[in-house]
């Protein structure tokens, strides 16, 4: 029995379990909603500096518009998001992958009919 207890402290904590692309786009989605609710409330709380705030950012409009409810992303910058994140640069890089791996088949062949010949 004492060897057990070791054994146990030996493995320790068991691993966390990973998230499916889904639950991690989710969490994600939810998180930054939660984290931006809570940057608008500080925002509007009396303790806020406003002015040594709006004095440092470059655009004193968009983050009042901000803390007033507005999105904290404009819709250039989202589609921008999609071009370079979406689903279509998803295909992109896949079809790249492909032409590397086509390509390092054909080496690995050149290189087994090297070793044959010597």
């Amino acid at each position: 029995p004492p060897n057990r207890k070791v054994q146990n402290s030996k493995l320790g904590p068991a691993p966390p379990r990973l998230l499916s692309e889904e639950e991690y786009r989710v969490q994600g989605e939810l998180e930054t909603q939660k984290a931006l609710a809570e940057l608008r409330s500080i925002c509007q709380s009396p303790e806020f500096s406003a002015w040594s705030t709006v004095s440092r950012i470059q655009s004193p409009k968009r983050f009042a518009d901000f803390v007033g409810g507005a999105s904290h992303v404009t819709p250039s910058e989202v589609s921008a998001h999609e071009r370079e994140f979406g689903l279509d640069s998803l295909c992109i890089d896949e079809e790249l992958f492909e032409e590397d791996d086509d390509d390092y088949d054909d080496e690995e062949e050149e290189n087994v009919n090297d070793s044959f010949a010597g």
